[in-house]
């Protein structure tokens, strides 16, 4: 699976959905899955930890799904084994009065991660070329120069908002945060699946609304919009993951990976003591040892 994983990964575009499965597995089982998800959470540990002592660098994992995709159970199984003070969950709903005063970055520069940490975010600024896209009166909210009406918002509006949304994760990683990007991957057959278990187990009642009914009438357009989204704000820099997501454990275990293998590129270390600070420390160790003596 180390290997595997580049597949999945999109750079520049364009792309169809079609062309990527969504029940892949690589021929694993979920026992398989299991044990090596268990396995690289030691190593995830012990990155974040260096990443989080060097404090010069931050990791920006964006997830994006379809309703009933798995986003909550993959950021939960696969970073369970983290410490908490070094991570940040971020769950963007419907923006509110206060962010529709600002631009639609305002609210998500202000959940980043500080410098040292990680930062996940359950849906995220691509939320404004995703569903506004799919419901365009929603722009309307943002009260922008130029569009009163629906008939106001043009493709070159679209290209602009990529171009912002580009221009906003090149300066992140200029400035020490490395960004990955999740699509999770359903088919609707297995939404249906998920549905109905949401809707036949009374514990996952909570789960479901009347409105993911109507958003899954628009299911044609939502994979249109993610194509084109994906296509043109992948890129090097800030790549794209297109992971397959009807099998809910291969998906974490292909999410892990990942991010395993982003820490291991960005090369966290803990960091190196003066010369000076060594013989500090020397000192300091004596002058315990000496209060130990003391007490005996």
């Amino acid at each position: 699976m180390s290997q595997d994983y580049k597949q999945f990964k999109i750079t520049k575009g364009p792309i169809k959905l079609t062309d990527f499965k969504t029940d892949e597995t690589f021929g694993l089982s979920k026992k398989d899955a299991k044990d090596d998800l268990e396995d690289f959470q030691d190593t995830l540990f012990e990155l974040q930890e260096r990443l989080y002592a060097e404090n010069r660098k931050s990791l920006l994992i964006v997830f994006q799904a379809m309703d009933a995709a798995g986003k909550d159970s993959a950021i939960e199984h696969v970073m369970s084994g983290v410490n908490p003070q070094g991570c940040q969950v971020f769950s963007f709903k419907q923006p509110n009065d206060e962010d529709y005063e600002h631009d639609f970055l305002w609210r998500h520069y202000d959940a980043l991660p500080e410098r040292g940490r990680i930062g996940i975010h359950n849906r995220s600024h691509y939320e404004y070329v995703l569903v506004c896209k799919v419901h365009p009166e929603y722009i309307l909210k943002e009260r922008l120069p130029g569009i009163r009406k629906v008939n106001d918002i043009t493709e070159v509006f679209w290209k602009d908002r990529y171009k912002s949304i580009r221009q906003f994760e090149e300066h992140l990683t200029r400035n020490g945060t490395t960004i990955i990007k999740f699509f999770l991957h359903l088919s609707k057959e297995e939404q249906y699946e998920r549905f109905m278990d949401r809707l036949n187990e009374k514990d996952k009642h909570w789960k479901f609304s009347a409105a993911d009914l109507d958003e899954r009438e628009l299911w044609e357009d939502y994979e249109r919009v993610y194509e084109e989204c994906i296509s043109a704000t992948s890129s090097d820099e800030a790549p794209w993951y297109i992971i397959p997501a009807d099998k809910k454990w291969f998906s974490r275990l292909a999410i892990g990976r990942i991010i395993v293998k982003t820490l291991q590129e960005m090369d966290p270390d803990f960091p190196k003591v003066s010369k000076k600070q060594e013989e500090e420390l020397k000192l300091y160790k004596e002058q315990l040892k000496s209060e130990a003596r003391k007490l005996k």
